[in-house]
């Protein structure tokens, strides 16, 4: 997870380090703090982009595919944060396992959950069905 970590970090900072560069060689002259407004601008309205379309698409369908959607992407940042908080404060193993598997308990349980919703919706279906066939059979019997 460590190695992850800095693996990710040395890759931020390659990228932040030749973004600089390019932008000298263009003879713009950007502090960090610039260059932060800028870069967070750009990829937030990119992401914001890509969620727009894909949760207007999602909507025609199901709200539950939007929760599910934000509902892991907050998990995916409090495990994130419980494991940088374990090696800052050494209590506990900083592991990427432990993320692995705190998002697997989630969606394991989020699988029941649907597995849950899909059976009650069918039960209710099936019951509407056989309602409606049984009213349908009784109205041709009925004479005028």
């Amino acid at each position: 997870m460590v190695k992850l970590l800095k693996l990710t970090a040395n890759f931020i900072n390659d990228l932040h380090d030749a973004v600089l560069d390019f932008i000298n060689v263009g003879g713009y002259s950007l502090n960090d703090k610039q260059l932060h407004f800028i870069f967070m601008a750009i990829v937030g309205m990119a992401i914001f982009a890509f969620t727009q379309v894909l949760f207007k698409w999602l909507s025609k369908y199901s709200i539950t595919a939007i929760s599910f959607i934000y509902t892991i992407t907050v998990m995916v940042v409090i495990v994130f944060a419980i494991e940088i908080q374990q090696k800052l404060t050494n209590r506990g193993n900083m592991e990427f396992a432990d993320i692995a598997y705190g998002l697997y308990g989630f969606i394991y349980v989020f699988s029941i959950y649907i597995f849950i919703r899909l059976l009650i919706h069918f039960i209710k279906k099936t019951y509407k069905n056989l309602k409606t066939k049984k009213y349908k059979r009784g109205k041709k019997g009925q004479t005028i």
